[in-house]
Formats: structure tokens, sequence, C-alpha cells
């Protein structure tokens, strides 16, 4: 299952690659969890949620990004911005990448600011 989530999150990098942001790190992993990727664009610091879902029965790949999971995601930020001093000073915005499979070749669904960071 891994290669799954690492093929759809090279293909999150590449498709954000494309609009413009660039890679500051993927896979960064914390006793708390795990951010995909981080990005940079002109203006924010990026982290983004990777999500690949086969079927959307019963939730879409971005409606699996629980409040438990918005939660994670924020405490590892700020774990990133402790650990890396010269982006603290960036405003952080939370994006999902989200791919349902429904179809052969599924588009990217880019949310941007997806949702707030519940602590900083």
């Amino acid at each position: 299952m891994r290669r799954v989530g690492a093929y759809w999150e090279q293909q999150a990098e590449l498709y954000l690659q494309g609009r413009g942001l660039t890679l500051v790190s993927r896979n960064f992993l914390t006793h708390l969890g795990e951010i995909d990727l981080i990005m940079h664009d002109s203006v924010h610091l990026v982290f983004v949620e990777v999500r690949y879902r086969r079927s959307s029965r019963f939730a879409s790949a971005a409606g699996t990004v629980t409040p438990q999971k918005r939660a994670r995601l924020t405490k590892c930020a700020n774990l990133f911005r402790k650990q890396h001093p010269n982006w603290s000073e960036y405003p952080c915005r939370f994006d999902v990448i989200a791919y349902d499979a429904s179809v052969s070749l599924p588009d990217a669904i880019w949310l941007r600011g997806a949702f707030e960071a519940t602590t900083w």
C-alpha cells in the first residue's frame, strides 16, 4: 500500500510544481505523524496532505481528512517550523490534493486552504 501512496504523492508533487510551487520537503516524519509534502509558493509555506481513494463509496478522498488528522498535521507543521527556523516567519497554509479513482486516470482535486491550523 505504501507504493500506491508514494505514487500519488509523486503525482501531487508534479501537479503542484506545474502550478509554480517549489518543493521544500517530502514525507516529513515525526513521532506525531507525517506531512506528505511541504511546498512553497510565492508567499506561503504550504503543508500538503495527499489523499487517494480507490472507491468513493463511503467517502471521497478529500472527505477522509478528519478533524483528528487535521490536528496531527498542525502539530507536525509546528514541529517543522521549530526545526527549520528559516521557514518559521512564512505564513502557512494547509492544502489537500485528492484523487478519487472512480475513473481510470483521476484528476487532482486541489483544495487550497482546506483547513485552518488548530493552534500555532
